[in-house]
């Protein structure tokens, strides 16, 4: 799997140097020299128990959407978003290397992280679904810089161009450049994901 991976990204282009990628935007089609993970580097505890235990801590829920050129729009529901860095403004995200989506978001070069709100659990579930068409009856709009999918109803969105990719085990870490953002502002209560299940934040 990782080296099915490895073997994709280098297809579409990887840089010369880990330090290009990390001075510049990734052009789109261009990535970093990725490696697959090694046997010193598998699992040491229990899949099962670590996913139990790291569902005790809460997280905001977001869709990762982008338009490549060909083909329609594309998107994953995506819980490990991030912000990374103020100076420059950076975000990021992790991704499983065996996403049929994150290959048409690399693709694109670009993204739009839309930060779900409390109603809308159900478009997270189908955002999640593997190979059904996500965007089948769901309003949206394009994002400003990118053209990416703005889902109607976020209670935040932020355009994004591909700035870094780095592995992770079993997942890619994507770095963001943030190119424009906002906010619902007024009451909008974000989408929470904790132990399995969809809440709320009360005050």
């Amino acid at each position: 799997m990782a080296a099915t991976a490895v073997r994709y990204l280098r297809s579409v282009g990887a840089s010369t140097s880990r330090g290009a990628a990390a001075q510049a935007p990734v052009a789109a089609g261009g990535y970093p020299r990725l490696r697959a993970v090694g046997d010193d580097e598998r699992a040491s505890v229990d899949p099962a128990e670590f996913r139990r235990v790291l569902g005790n801590f809460a997280t905001g829920v977001t869709v990762i959407t982008a338009r490549p050129a060909e083909g329609g729009p594309a998107g994953f529901a995506c819980q490990s978003f991030a912000s990374l860095s103020l100076d420059p403004p950076l975000v990021s995200f992790m991704v499983a290397r065996t996403s049929t989506s994150w290959p048409r978001i690399a693709r694109a070069g670009a993204f739009c992280v839309n930060v779900l709100g409390v109603g809308q659990s159900d478009l997270c579930r189908g955002f999640a679904v593997s190979g059904a068409d996500k965007f089948a009856g769901v309003a949206y709009d394009a994002a400003p810089v990118s053209g990416a999918p703005r889902l109607a109803g976020a209670t935040a969105w932020i355009d994004c161009t591909i700035q870094a990719v780095h592995t992770g085990g079993d997942h890619l870490i994507v770095v963001g450049r943030v190119d424009a953002l906002g906010a619902a502002g007024g009451d909008a209560e974000p989408l929470l994901f904790h132990r399995g299940a969809f809440g709320r934040f009360t005050r």
